[in-house]
């Protein structure tokens, strides 16, 4: 452990402030150290992987003699003089050829480690004599095998990958920035109890060009193969202890999100709000917004149809029981013209 001295200059100070823990952490910067057996082809993989990781790197010239699954504690002392969480170890011998040591850190103490070797199916950034990408820019991913989500140690493989080009974290997308895709495939399957398959390493670059159908605004994409190229064999590994893990995921109350009632988030990030209404009286609900179409203008016509429709329930036959029920008055109610009184003449005279 590196002793701690007050500082006497205001730059050192802002250096000592700079390592102090925060709520959100600076950009996990990387380490390679070449071993005491390290070659050429090694610190030409260590220089290609550091030109896809750049600017966020350190890179010893001399080697070291490090052996870090016996002693780690060479590696611990780095990462704290360095400030550095992740580390890269180059080392080569007759059991583990070209071997490369990919080490995480937590707190300057090991949090695990994972030996990937370089199979001889290789090729470096100048083998392929293509044009690459900017540097700084954060690349997209590309996981092809199931095994990647279900296997314990290509599951440490896929997170040890993405935390070592994770860069650094931001709400602000640009479209030209998505220049190149970092492909990690599985070599075929494999049941339980099987050798574990390789890892295959692929960088390419995307190329756009002008499509028939979208036009400018939906080109046609290309991937074009820039390097390094690296066939990865699994060593061995380190996984980190259950009360390390847990210490690492940690997360600090002040950026845990709170729950907003009645408000929930898809997998996508989009919000739903969920609306609680009252019960709704649908006799009170205003339909009719014309003049002639008030309910005044068409009571009379209502109560027709009313009628109209009572005289269609009736039934035929009650109509005509009713009908011969009723009492023929014809014949009483008939008088003739002999019946009738002639008016008297003195009535007439008085008139």
């Amino acid at each position: 452990m590196i002793r701690t001295v007050k500082p006497k200059t205001a730059k050192a100070k802002r250096a000592l402030k700079e390592r102090d823990p925060k709520l959100v952490e600076n950009v996990k910067q990387v380490l390679f150290i070449p071993g005491q057996t390290s070659n050429k082809l090694l610190h030409d993989a260590m220089v290609d992987l550091s030109a896809l990781k750049k600017p966020d790197i350190k890179r010893f010239d001399r080697k070291n003699n490090i052996r870090p699954f016996e002693d780690p504690t060479p590696l611990e002392f780095f990462s704290e003089k360095n400030d550095c969480s992740l580390m890269v170890l180059s080392t080569s011998s007759k059991k583990r050829k070209n071997n490369l040591t990919f080490v995480r850190t937590f707190g300057y103490k090991i949090y695990d480690m994972i030996e990937l070797s370089i199979v001889e199916n290789y090729k470096l950034l100048a083998d392929f004599r293509a044009k690459t990408f900017d540097v700084g820019l954060k690349p997209m991913f590309s996981f092809q095998g199931s095994a990647f989500d279900s296997h314990p140690v290509y599951t440490h493989v896929k997170s040890l990958f993405l935390d070592f080009f994770r860069g650094a974290v931001t709400d602000l997308y640009d479209v030209a920035g998505l220049q190149h895709v970092i492909s990690i495939t599985i070599q075929g399957d494999f049941r339980d109890g099987e050798p574990l398959p390789n890892v295959l390493f692929r960088v390419y670059r995307l190329r756009t060009y002008r499509s028939e159908q979208g036009g400018r605004k939906l080109p046609r994409v290309e991937l074009q193969e820039t390097g390094p190229r690296f066939d990865f064999k699994i060593g061995r590994i380190q996984s980190a202890s259950p009360e390390m893990e847990k210490e690492a995921h940690k997360k600090p109350k002040q950026l845990e999100t709170r729950s907003i009632k009645n408000v929930d988030l898809d997998t996508m990030g989009d919000k739903f709000g969920r609306i609680h209404m009252g019960k709704q009286d649908l006799n009170k609900l205003q339909t009719r917004k014309m003049k002639g179409l008030k309910s005044r203008f068409d009571q009379d016509g209502g109560k027709e149809e009313n009628d109209m429709e009572e005289y269609l329930e009736d039934d035929e036959d009650a109509l005509n029981k009713e009908t011969n029920s009723e009492e023929d008055t014809y014949g009483e109610e008939f008088v003739t013209a002999e019946d009738i009184e002639e008016p008297s003449a003195k009535r007439q005279k008085k008139k």
